[in-house]
């Protein structure tokens, strides 16, 4: 399923003028997401190419962030992707608390292709944390940073005010079981 991200409407962006999110999952207990950004490649601020390890606090910068609900009780994931191949995953017991590292969600497989208007970046999870079973409610977002230093806010859909990616609104994807 392809799904489009809207811009919060507290926040610009000169650079980007479409986010989309293509979603598939090939089987039980995996996904795979693409983040398209199109616009102007050369204002985005990525962070340069590391090593693909956990890294916290990743949405500080350009990043690209799932957020999924396997049950009804109110606890959910968040994946973190940046541009540098560093990844994070968390677990939270419910509305932004409990978080703990999920430990159990294998690192991601990152890439990215990028042009002059075109900007992909690919995650590959495998999600064994979670029910294969279930049917999964899922949040995208994205944190974009121009060059000149501004960052835009992206989800699905934005809860009234700031931008809060955590908020039940933001869940605005279902997807069946494999």
């Amino acid at each position: 399923m392809r799904y489009t991200l809207k811009r919060h409407p507290d926040s610009l962006c000169a650079a980007v003028t479409d986010i989309e999110v293509d979603v598939t999952r090939p089987r039980a207990g995996s996904l795979l997401l693409s983040y398209v950004v199109a616009g102007n490649v050369g204002d985005l601020l990525l962070p340069a190419v590391t090593a693909p390890l956990r890294a916290d606090e990743l949405w500080r910068h350009t990043c690209f962030e799932a957020f999924i609900r396997g049950a009804p009780d109110g606890g959910y994931y968040e994946l973190n992707f940046a541009p540098s191949t560093q990844w994070a995953a968390y677990q939270f017991s419910g509305y932004r608390t409990g978080m703990r590292v999920a430990i159990k969600i294998k690192p991601p497989k990152i890439e990215m292709l990028s042009t002059f208007d075109r900007y992909t970046l690919q995650a590959a999870l495998e999600l064994g944390e979670l029910s294969p079973a279930s049917r999964w409610r899922l949040g995208f977002s994205a944190v974009i940073q121009e060059s000149s230093g501004r960052k835009s806010y992206w989800a699905l859909a934005h809860p009234p005010g700031k931008p809060d990616f955590h908020h039940l609104d933001c869940f605005a994807a279902e997807l069946s079981p494999a």
